[in-house]
């Protein structure tokens, strides 16, 4: 036969000897740990439905507050090693259901349920979690529009960051092959949901920047629920989005969904054909690209030989222009230096009936001292000389 709860409770005190005299009685702490192993044995942990109240955040990491309904209300705990699995801390009346082992913390003699699962009715503690988040990044400025990348036109090579063997990676290179069969595509394989997920996708990105082969990632996945997505709303994903030199394109879920790591990446695609298709320029693109670049070259040749004409045609002009103001200027300046020529000229005095007396070497004879009787000399006149000879010398 089953032993009652409290037929257990005193049969493990009579096994310790203890409890049931005056002279050998029970400490507090025997009577708390058997109470906690009662507890424990006797209930199998279960969920739990109830409203958060008196929430508090130890400095320890670990979550403090009360669950409670209309008639009731039970403490719970969840340790800090518990809370990787939850997305975000509850508030204070958020309704939830908790999945826990009923236990009694020993110090105080506190019946408490130890919480190892939580769901908020509807998204609250995943919609917490994402605005916290994103609120964090923003205030560091990485979800500015300014600090994103243009995504080339014309890339070599595309690296995708996904699962190997998910239906994104089939669709991705698919449209990549009707678009442009010349780009080459690199998988760097990468869970993307689960326990894990995260750091294989950051490990994927750091793996793609030491590469340095590829001119645009894309990192993504087919569609799925909050959970299965929430790999790409941590924190350390979008860090590495944000730190991979090449730009990136998210590509996560269907159009509805939207991540931390759609926020952060340089250019989001709805889903991953899409994103195939804003990383590479069809290849009809590609011929009309060229055909319209023929067409304006065309053109700015043809605009730029006939302003070469019109320039030339002006220069021509003004070249002439400036000739013949060069040439009066010219004409007025000689017209000038030979009047002034003329008046300086000997010639011009002579004609005004003076004369120059010459030696034998063409010397000027300019002084009374200079002649002696006997001396020939020239006398230049303004019409031709004439043969002189000094006779005397006053």
């Amino acid at each position: 036969m089953k032993a009652a709860p409290l037929d257990l409770f005193t049969s493990v005190l009579a096994r310790a000897g203890i409890g049931f005299t005056p002279e050998m009685p029970a400490s507090v702490s025997d009577v708390a740990l058997e109470t906690r192993a009662l507890v424990e044995s006797g209930m199998r942990p279960l969920w739990v439905r109830g409203e958060i109240s008196d929430f508090k955040q130890h400095r320890n990491g670990h979550w403090y507050f009360c669950l409670r309904d209309h008639a009731a209300q039970i403490k719970c705990v969840v340790w800090s090693r518990d809370q990787r699995g939850l997305p975000a801390p509850p508030d204070d009346g958020m309704q939830v259901v908790l999945y826990g082992q009923m236990t009694v913390y020993a110090q105080r003699g506190d019946l408490q349920l130890k919480v190892m699962r939580m769901h908020a009715e509807g998204d609250g503690l995943w919609r917490k979690a994402l605005e916290l988040t994103l609120s964090k990044l923003r205030g560091e400025g990485l979800l500015e529009e300014s600090r994103k990348r243009p995504i080339p036109r014309f890339p070599k090579c595309v690296a995708v960051v996904t699962s190997a063997d998910g239906a994104a990676l089939q669709d991705v290179i698919a449209v990549l092959r009707e678009r442009n069969s010349g780009v080459q595509v690199v998988l760097c394989p990468a869970k993307v949901q689960g326990d894990g997920a995260a750091g294989e996708i950051v490990s994927a990105l750091r793996r793609i920047a030491r590469w340095g082969g590829a001119d645009v990632v894309i990192v993504g996945r087919g569609g799925g629920g909050k959970e299965d997505l929430w790999a790409f709303n941590d924190e350390r994903v979008a860090r590495a989005v944000v730190a991979c030199p090449v730009p990136v394109i998210s590509a996560v879920g269907h159009e509805v969904d939207i991540t931390v790591c759609d926020a952060v990446a340089d250019l989001r695609a709805p889903t991953p054909s899409a994103a195939a298709a804003a990383a590479c320029v069809a290849r009809g693109e590609i011929e009309k690209a060229f055909v319209l670049a023929r067409r304006d070259l065309s053109e700015a040749m043809t605009m730029h030989l006939r302003d070469a004409r019109v320039e030339l045609d002006r220069t021509r002009k003004h070249m002439g222009q400036a000739a013949e103001r060069a040439v009066v200027v010219k004409r007025a300046a000689i017209g000038t230096a030979a009047a002034r020529l003329n008046t300086l000229s000997p010639l011009a005095t002579l004609s005004r009936g003076y004369a120059v007396a010459r030696d034998e070497d063409g010397r000027a004879l300019t002084s009374a001292q200079d002649f002696e009787p006997g001396l020939e000399f020239d006398l230049l006149l303004h019409d031709g000389s004439v043969k002189a000879e000094t006779k005397s010398v006053k």
